[in-house]
């Protein structure tokens, strides 16, 4: 799962491996230890939210 700093908790990284599924959410930087982030993938992210931004824009595509 994909998500920003706001989704970096424990608790959050806990639900998600019980679940089976890999978090991919780079450390708050007031974060005492800092948790493994593939930066690779999460660029990923950014490329998602644009291509909806793009589409929001020529299409006016509502997303609610």
């Amino acid at each position: 799962m994909l998500a920003d700093k706001g989704y970096d908790g424990d608790e959050v990284r806990q639900s998600l491996l019980m679940r089976g599924v890999m978090p991919v959410i780079p450390p708050k930087a007031n974060r005492r230890t800092p948790a493994a982030c593939d930066f690779r993938q999460y660029r990923d992210r950014n490329r998602i939210e644009r291509m909806f931004n793009r589409l929001k824009q020529a299409r006016r595509i509502a997303t609610r």
